[in-house]
């Protein structure tokens, strides 16, 4: 029986100063005057055509994303959030998170976000080494990403993830470990450490760095996990490591499929309907212009998820956790039974994918490794 999950917000800002490289995000290069206040009132009115399909279900966690969010002044956001806790139901202990770069204009603002009521800073290093940060098409510098960490800190924020980036072009494994080592000396509580990967309709799929070898790629991971847990940083999925109690509410909510409201240029949308025992996803107009425009309809399309896609769907994010996952779990997110998908299960077990143990299902080392195998063996 499909029952309804948590639910989350998230709030797409769709513009950067300049288009990186490797980015396949909906980020679009910011080539005039910011169009803060049209866009913040599209936002409102966003949430107001979705408000039917949330009401009274509170609201666990908001993360704005991008493009970059900071781009956007204080004042702007925070009447952002003052009239979406009017419309929705903030849960007391809600986690709300900003991505931010480390540019110095956006560091200045810190101490005024982290006053309204913005707990989590998300900041996009992804790396400390000039000459990488140059072939990433980064606009800050190495000392500018320490400054962000110190400025986010002296503002007062105590949950800090930094975005890091690993297997960068020729970059070599003691390189690559060097970058870690600076993240963890400024211990931020939480680190999304993750390799690059060249994503079509980008710069990099045009023109392809050169790449370590899959070789260096897979010691640099390894040693790299082993830095982090000596230094207290425990991995709870694919790319996510966190001290003790920060693991990211927001993010958790993806991976063990509950629901999420998006809101902005082509954010999307999964919302579970318990009376009709479906799950409808939907995504909003993709490029800014055309959002601003359909102020009478957002949404770009939306479709329920097919049964025969649930079990993939809820297995392609579940196993990128590092932690145990009820069988519960699964019928509650889908509304399917467990046993569907014995087989599958029992061929990952075999060849040492997974374990099954105790009404719960977790990855091992060899399924960390060869994760896409592993989820190509729930395709059907």
């Amino acid at each position: 029986m499909l029952k309804v999950p948590p639910l989350s917000l998230y709030i797409h800002f769709p513009w950067c100063i300049k288009k990186c490289p490797y980015c396949d995000f909906n980020s679009h290069t910011l080539r005039s005057d910011l169009p803060e206040t049209a866009y913040i009132n599209a936002l409102l009115e966003d949430v107001n055509q979705q408000l039917p399909k949330v009401f009274h279900r509170p609201i666990s966690s908001i993360f704005m994303g991008g493009g970059t969010p900071s781009l956007f002044s204080p004042e702007a956001i925070s009447y952002l959030l003052d009239e979406l806790n009017k419309r929705l139901d903030f849960s007391t202990d809600i986690e709300i998170t900003l991505e931010a770069n480390p540019g110095t204009v956006e560091f200045q603002r810190f101490a005024a976000y982290r006053t309204l009521g913005i707990n989590r800073l998300s900041l996009g290093i992804q790396s400390f080494s000039d000459p990488q940060l140059k072939a990433l098409g980064r606009i800050h510098d190495g000392q500018e990403a320490r400054n962000a960490v110190l400025a986010a800190k002296a503002a007062g924020f105590s949950n800090i993830n930094l975005d890091l980036m690993h297997g960068l072009p020729n970059q070599s494994v003691q390189a690559g470990l060097d970058d870690l080592k600076t993240a963890i000396a400024l211990v931020p509580s939480h680190i999304s450490w993750y390799q690059l990967t060249i994503e079509p309709n980008t710069a990099f799929s045009t023109k392809p760095p050169t790449l370590p070898h899959e070789d260096t790629l897979w010691e640099l991971q390894e040693q790299g996990n082993w830095q982090l847990e000596k230094n207290g940083y425990r991995q709870y999925e694919i790319s996510a490591y966190s001290q003790h109690a920060y693991r990211c509410l927001h993010n958790r909510h993806y991976w063990e499929f509950a629901d999420y409201l998006g809101i902005g240029a082509g954010a999307h949308s999964k919302l579970s309907d318990e009376n009709n025992q479906i799950i409808v996803r939907s995504w909003k107009h993709k490029h800014p212009k055309d959002y601003l425009a359909k102020k009478n309809n957002f949404v770009g399309d939306e479709r329920p998820i097919l049964a025969q896609e649930l079990a993939f769907e809820f297995m392609l994010n579940a196993l990128r956790l590092h932690y145990p996952v009820p069988v519960q779990l699964f019928e509650e997110r889908t509304g399917l039974a467990f046993s569907i998908l014995l087989k599958p299960l029992e061929a990952a077990e075999k060849l040492a994918l997974l374990t099954v143990h105790n009404d719960t299902f977790c990855l091992t080392e060899r399924g960390k490794r060869f994760y896409n195998d592993l989820v190509a063996l729930f395709l059907t």
